[in-house]
């Protein structure tokens, strides 16, 4: 199971992923990805501290979003994740087409970036 809480901060929206997120639990990640790129925030900060898993569900809702993120210029980045999880990231090569950091703050500042 998972828990996917939204917290809107000004221009950002911060998204914590707690759990494993798989093919019945990846919803709860799109309900809180689409509120964010429904709401007027330029940057969406996902904290992966405590995500534990991701089947490639949950990989497949990160990618329905990229085309929109680019289209709407809002930014999206990744932050505190795991090495097991990223692993998987690697071994798809999605850590080409997400950014992904290892702090809060890098996420920050790799937001004004983009």
């Amino acid at each position: 199971m998972v828990d996917v809480s939204t917290d809107f901060e000004g221009d950002s929206c911060f998204i914590t992923i707690n759990g494993e997120v798989d093919a019945s639990s990846s919803i709860y990640l799109d309900e809180a990805l689409e509120k964010a790129m429904s709401s007027d925030v330029v940057r969406i900060l996902v904290d992966c501290q405590y995500l534990n898993y991701i089947s490639s569900a949950g990989l497949g809702v990160f990618m329905s979003y990229i085309q929109e993120l680019e289209v709407n210029e809002k930014k999206m980045v990744l932050y505190h994740m795991s090495d097991k999880v990223y692993k998987v990231f690697e071994i798809l090569g999605l850590h080409q087409l997400l950014t992904i950091v290892e702090t809060k703050e890098q996420a920050k500042i790799k937001t004004d970036e983009l």
